[in-house]
């Protein structure tokens, strides 16, 4: 049984979690995206290829004295397309509870973590920075919190690796994942077999975003905590250290498996082209380094023997 549906999303996940629910029979009834200011966004693309109403906005709240007011032509917009059902797919605005909860079923969110585990805007960071050993994705019906409210599907035992980079859980693991447990997630709720279970706030963490200071590298730390760094960071924003006064970013990075005796943030040498980087009680391999405001480059382009990255 189909049901008319309001998606949120973009990128490629959006549009794949859109031509999904097209193929199981809903009815996507508009499409927001947000902006496309410099290339064309897949979601937005798929939406024009089916002529499916597309709105793309930016913004859908405004400030108003101390607080947030929901911008009325966005609300009489939203009121206009009738959807019984709103679907979250990688969305980065913030909307007001007077969407979140107008429609008769409310809304779905996708998070790619283990909720209640991991909430916030850089799960896939934090779960590797931290040093988590599984992951998992999650669809939950949003409410006033973050991150917060009950489970509707959730989608256990994906392993994090030695290798993993935020940008290799989310694509190779979480993505295909991720659009299975939205379909999952709608058919339940268009069925009237879902079942919502509350999160137990007593093993709930919050990361906020990687900030500036986060993804900055102390070498005074195990090299095994500053390899989880470089790979929880990768692609963005990408950990960063110094070198003559300049930040360079780092990525493609690899625990070796030798140790070294050389001050922390030492480039040794190249090997089959990433940079060796001693570490305390242990050696990385670097393989992209991005200098500066300079673009992403081969770690032997940007770096050479006897640097020092403080």
């Amino acid at each position: 049984m189909g049901i008319r549906i309001a998606l949120f999303g973009q990128a490629a996940f959006g549009r794949d979690v859109f031509t999904r629910l097209a193929a199981e029979g809903h009815d996507v009834v508009g499409v927001y995206t947000p902006p496309e200011p410099r290339r064309p966004d897949p979601l937005a693309e798929a939406a024009r290829e089916r002529g499916t109403r597309l709105l793309q906005v930016k913004h859908f709240r405004r400030r108003s004295g101390d607080g947030f007011e929901p911008i009325a032509r966005h609300l009489e917009d939203y009121r206009a397309l009738g959807a019984e059902l709103n679907v979250l797919a990688f969305v980065t605005a913030i909307l007001p509870s007077e969407i979140l909860a107008a429609p008769p079923r409310r809304s779905l969110c996708f998070h790619p973590s283990l909720l209640p585990r991991y909430r916030g805007g850089n799960a896939l960071a934090w779960q590797i920075i931290l040093g988590e050993q599984e992951s998992g994705v999650t669809v939950f019906q949003p409410d006033a919190g973050v991150d917060t409210g009950p489970i509707v599907v959730q989608k256990r035992g994906v392993p994090i690796e030695a290798v993993d980079t935020a940008g290799s859980l989310y694509f190779d693991k979480l993505y295909p994942l991720g659009v299975e447990a939205i379909v999952e997630a709608v058919a339940a709720v268009a069925t009237g077999t879902a079942r919502f279970e509350s999160q137990d706030p007593t093993l709930a963490s919050f990361q906020g975003l990687v900030s500036a200071a986060d993804a900055r590298v102390d070498w005074s730390r195990p090299a095994l905590e500053v390899d989880r760094l470089l790979r929880g960071c990768d692609p963005q924003p990408g950990a960063w250290a110094e070198l003559r006064g300049e930040p360079v970013r780092l990525f493609d990075c690899r625990m070796g498996d030798e140790d070294v005796e050389a001050s922390p943030g030492r480039v040794l040498g190249f090997e089959d082209g990433p940079a060796r980087v001693s570490a305390a009680g242990g050696c990385l391999r670097v393989g992209r380094v991005r200098v500066g405001d300079g673009p992403k480059q081969p770690a032997r382009e940007g770096l050479a023997v006897g640097d020092r990255l403080s």
